[in-house]
């Protein structure tokens, strides 16, 4: 997707919106080989965006991964008990990264790898309400379950913001749910389930705020985010 180069310029972290006009009205920005302008737009996906001759990396020198984690799997980088873990995953990542928040062993999908610290940070913190969702298949009475699980419910002692549930086929007695929250308590999901009386037999994370799990990764495999992804993270795809 296109965006104005002051835009990109800021959300890779060389300077504000407003000293990267500067730079584009002084003749120190290209795109493709072209002197830009300002008002221009880009594609860092496509384009070759340089300042000073520079070209621009969304990240910078961070990584950014997606992987889609199999069941089996522990989100840590290492395992007391000698279980697998995701790093292993990920050993061929030259980089460094760690798990952005936590699937279960026995859980699937989406899960977000880096090394950098702030987009984690802005990904975790409840402030920022980032939304996940979760395909869920279950047994039980679903139709008494749903308005359980789209009011506000308790865990831990805290009051929930009201999930967002949809009901999807159900296929030999097992149904297929979609639940979407917008924080993050140790096996909140299942937990979720477990007090409005369905058993959940498979679950899998399908998004992180905007960014949806890839579906050509086969599950224990990888990819880089694409610079529209990492922008789309940190809130900067849209304007």
């Amino acid at each position: 997707m296109e965006e104005r180069l002051q835009k990109l310029i800021s959300a890779c972290g060389l300077a504000s919106r407003r000293t990267a006009e500067e730079w584009i009205a002084a003749g120190r920005v290209a795109v493709n080989g072209e002197k830009a302008h300002l008002g221009d737009r880009a594609d860092l996906d496509r384009d070759d965006v340089q300042v000073d001759g520079r070209s621009l990396r969304p990240g910078g020198e961070r990584t950014y991964l997606m992987l889609n984690k199999p069941r089996g799997y522990v989100t840590t980088l290492a395992d007391e008990k000698g279980r697998k873990t995701v790093a292993d995953l990920v050993a061929g990542c030259p980089a460094r990264v760690w798990p952005v928040g936590r699937l279960d062993l026995d859980s699937e999908g989406l899960l977000l790898m880096t090394d950098d610290g702030e987009l984690t940070n802005r990904l975790l913190h409840p402030s920022y309400r980032i939304e996940k969702e979760y395909l869920v298949w279950v047994t039980g009475d679903v139709k008494r379950a749903l308005p359980i699980l789209s009011a506000p419910m308790e865990l831990d002692g805290e009051l929930l913001a009201p999930a967002r549930v949809r009901r999807g086929k159900t296929t030999g007695g097992v149904s297929q749910l979609s639940v979407v929250i917008c924080q993050g308590k140790n096996r909140q999901v299942r937990r979720m389930c477990a007090q409005a009386g369905l058993n959940v037999l498979r679950l899998k994370r399908i998004r992180e705020g905007e960014l949806m799990l890839d579906r050509t990764l086969s599950p224990g495999q990888w990819r880089e985010l694409t610079g529209q992804e990492i922008l789309m993270l940190r809130g900067e795809s849209n304007g």
